[in-house]
């Protein structure tokens, strides 16, 4: 579809200029949103006729998003959501979520404004822009967290996830020291045995002897009883 712009549009092109885009994309956003008319001849005589206005608000809308930027531009904002040690999240943040932070703040932004490629799933700071007007755009920071002390150690720079491979290797080094300790044990375990056994022996040897001796002694004082010189 042909249509001509009401303003300046990202790659489009600028107020005034005749582009051809895709048809959803024009009956969806731009015709809705007030920033494109079809290109007729009926319509490109309005526009000329307009011009001078649009131009006008134009320059205005410029200016207070400009007066917006010198506030909005650089700020954090903070997202706590909920995730799992490598820092992948449970759910996502999208473009309406962060529209909702910034206008929680006190800034009057929308979801078309916010130029995110793709839902954020992971923690960290994530930077992106704002498009306050389509000659002014400012960077703000997300910083997703699972709590607010997270989020300050995140804007401090520190990283708050785990590494696959440091959490693999834990649990690696932890399933060899229960084999570790299970091995001392049952080592332990044996040496007891064998000491509880070497004792035994030692008492039973110990018995041996002395039912020995008293046999013995038992046989000599016999034979001293039936000796009559005795």
């Amino acid at each position: 579809m042909q249509i001509i712009l009401l303003e300046r549009i990202g790659r489009l092109g600028q107020m005034g200029d005749v582009v051809t885009v895709k048809d959803g994309f024009a009956r969806n956003y731009l015709l809705p949103q007030g920033k494109a008319l079809r290109a007729t001849d009926a319509n490109r005589e309005r526009f000329e006729q307009d011009r001078s206005q649009l131009e006008a608000r134009n320059l205005e809308l410029k200016t207070e998003a400009e007066g917006v930027s010198g506030k909005l531009d650089n700020q954090s904002f903070v997202a706590i959501r909920q995730a799992g040690d490598t820092g992948q999240l449970y759910g996502s943040v999208s473009t309406r979520d962060i529209a909702d932070l910034i206008t929680a703040a006190g800034y009057t932004v929308d979801r078309h404004q916010i130029q995110l490629d793709k839902p954020i799933k992971v923690l960290g700071v994530h930077p992106l822009h704002v498009t306050l007007h389509p000659e002014v755009i400012v960077t703000v920071d997300v910083n997703v967290a699972r709590s607010e002390d997270e989020a300050e150690r995140q804007a401090r720079g520190e990283d708050v996830t785990f590494d696959v491979e440091e959490l693999e290797e834990e649990e690696t080094i932890a399933v060899e020291e229960v084999f570790e300790d299970k091995e001392l044990a049952k080592q332990a375990e044996e040496a007891l045995e064998a000491e509880q056994a070497a004792e035994g022996d030692d008492e039973a040897s110990t018995e041996a002897s002395a039912e020995a001796e008293a046999e013995a002694g038992g046989d000599a004082t016999d034979g001293e009883a039936e000796d009559p010189k005795g």
